[in-house]
């Protein structure tokens, strides 16, 4: 089984690459997806982040935005959240990666935001970087709620450069130049992968 990495800074058109690789029957472990499910009502690691960080979980769910502003600008704080939901991360993406396994698939994705930020890249047998313009980049992110320029610098300092992440890919696929010369690129690696299982 053939394991891409499909990494990309914020705004670059991870969401949609992702969806384009589930169009082909790719199955697809979403990273961001796993912590929103760990982190809702119900999540494995709602109590723990409750204890870490009081105030912060309102009906049995973590309040994001509240986590978000005790993180934000601590980077102690951050490392704490990480630390108790990096391993838990890292569980489920093991058993995605089992369950595949045993249905037989050829080619899985792991949709990674930081897969060169948390060593993960070395899960990966092929990397795949979405990419586009800074300018399209920033109009992109501008429009999500609660944005700013001052949040979006502060997520982008935690993240590896994009020209860094292009020269350590194995592919780099331009999102700002529409969907359908990404679907190309997506459709040619696909075939050239199974190709050599």
């Amino acid at each position: 089984m053939k394991v891409i990495g499909l990494t990309g800074s914020i705004g670059m058109g991870k969401t949609t690459a992702a969806a384009l690789f589930r169009r082909r029957g790719v199955p697809v472990y979403d990273a961001d997806r796993m912590v929103h499910k760990l982190s809702e009502r119900g999540g494995r690691a709602v109590a723990t982040i409750d204890k870490a960080f009081p105030g912060v979980v309102k009906d049995g769910a973590v309040d994001r935005k509240a986590l978000g502003g005790v993180v934000f600008s601590d980077a102690a704080a951050l490392k704490k959240l990480e630390s108790i939901l990096h391993p838990l991360v890292a569980e489920e993406r093991q058993a995605f990666l089992r369950r595949q396994r045993a249905r037989r698939k050829s080619v899985v994705v792991l949709d990674i935001p930081l897969l060169f930020e948390t060593g993960n890249d070395g899960l990966a047998d092929y990397i795949v970087v979405v990419s586009a313009p800074s300018f399209l980049q920033t109009a992109r992110v501008m429009k999500r709620p609660g944005m700013t320029r001052e949040k979006l610098a502060g997520i982008l300092s935690h993240q590896m450069p994009d020209f860094e992440k292009r020269r350590r890919a194995d592919l780099v696929i331009p999102t700002g130049m529409g969907k359908r010369l990404a679907l190309t690129m997506i459709d040619r690696l696909l075939a050239g992968l199974r190709e050599r299982n």
